[in-house]
């Protein structure tokens, strides 16, 4: 009975599913746990408030998730180019009216919720990309009708969101540059999309908000004689996780870690469930993008497969990003975990994309059935 509930209303990669419900699980337990002294700060210790509010985002993510599995992922090719089209005003409109954060304007206050404008172009870039080079695998030379457009449209992206989030512009160019080569985009028009990148990621540092903040942040990481307060409370929590860690809700590094809920949330995993909850989260993140390169490979339509291989490599090389810098392997970037850190629309996005996914296998089952 239960199983055919299951099977009747959760369609594709069942392992995917199970990914994200183990994630959604101890995002709340280590949300809870990092935003204790933050309730005492700002909610007079009501530290329920946040357990509740993060927990509704959780849930709401996923009704986000199970709902666009439910949409047939060609839809995706269609709309798109009119997301991207909503996406340029959107990204333009946040460098000028936007809510400050950390000398950076890059979200909007909604209902009392923060929306980032880089959160829908990510998903539209990503989805364009792959239809742009799935209509066009019969051309994928045609420099003019194939790669220019794409090249335009990802130099305009990133470069707009580069102006107040630099990481993040990188790690979608990055995703961009991935999706091409499984496109079958030859090698010199790759070099060519590389110093597109570079041209549009120098125009952003020079007229935006985050030279000064980009140059600091390499200079501190190579700095061996004084460690960043940010990085240096990290360290810490990694270093004071143990093999266990302290349990859970024991951490002492969230109330001495900026962002612990957030941009450190790697940290305080580690911390309070030790070097193998950190594995395990990390083991959880590669067995996503294994669930989701099985469905590249299944996927009999060229777009299919490129939509998942674009949205999956965006998750995985955000979240490695963020564990990289959390241990200290890069400098500081300010990403949040996809999946455990406490968001607004990055959480909702991301419940978005990875029901995308599953949509893509899905509609390959139907086929092969069919």
């Amino acid at each position: 009975m239960l199983r055919e509930w299951i099977e009747r209303n959760f369609k594709g990669d069942l392992y995917i599913w199970f990914i994200v419900l183990v994630f959604s699980i101890m995002s709340v337990l280590v949300v809870y746990s990092a935003t204790g002294s933050l309730a005492y700060q700002q909610k007079g210790g009501n530290t329920e408030y946040y357990l509740f509010k993060h927990g509704l985002l959780v849930v709401v993510s996923l009704g986000a998730m199970w709902f666009f599995h439910r949409i047939n992922y060609r839809y995706y090719a269609r709309s798109s180019q009119f997301a991207l089209w909503i996406s340029v005003p959107l990204l333009i409109a946040v460098i000028f009216f936007g809510r400050s954060v950390n000398s950076a304007t890059r979200q909007f206050e909604v209902l009392g919720q923060s929306f980032q404008p880089s959160d829908l172009a990510k998903l539209a870039l990503i989805a364009s990309i792959a239809a742009m080079l799935a209509r066009k695998q019969q051309r994928i030379e045609d420099i003019k009708r194939t790669l220019v457009p794409i090249m335009v449209w990802c130099g305009l992206i990133c470069g707009l969101i580069a102006v107040a989030n630099f990481s993040t512009a990188a790690l979608l160019f990055a995703t961009c540059v991935l999706l091409m080569l499984i496109g079958r985009v030859p090698w010199r028009q790759i070099m060519r999309m590389l110093l597109v990148g570079l041209l549009a990621g120098t125009i952003a540092l020079a007229v935006g908000q985050r030279l000064e903040t980009v140059i600091s942040r390499f200079k501190a990481f190579f700095d061996t004689e004084q460690v960043p307060y940010q990085a240096e409370q990290s360290y810490i929590a990694v270093a004071t996780g143990g093999l266990v860690g302290k349990g859970i809700g024991h951490s002492a590094q969230r109330n001495m870690l900026p962002n612990a809920y957030n941009d450190f949330i790697y940290a305080i995993i580690i911390e309070e469930y030790g070097m193998v909850g950190g594995i395990v989260v990390i083991l959880l993140y590669l067995f996503l993008l294994y669930r989701s390169m099985r469905i590249v490979a299944d996927s009999n339509k060229a777009f299919g497969g490129l939509l998942a291989a674009g949205l999956s490599f965006s998750l995985v090389l955000q979240a490695f990003a963020h564990m990289a810098v959390s241990v200290g392997l890069v400098p500081v970037t300010g990403q949040p975990l996809p999946l455990l850190s406490m968001g607004g629309t990055s959480l909702l996005f991301t419940g978005v994309a990875i029901g995308i996914i599953i949509s893509v296998s899905r509609g390959d089952v139907k086929e092969s059935r069919s």
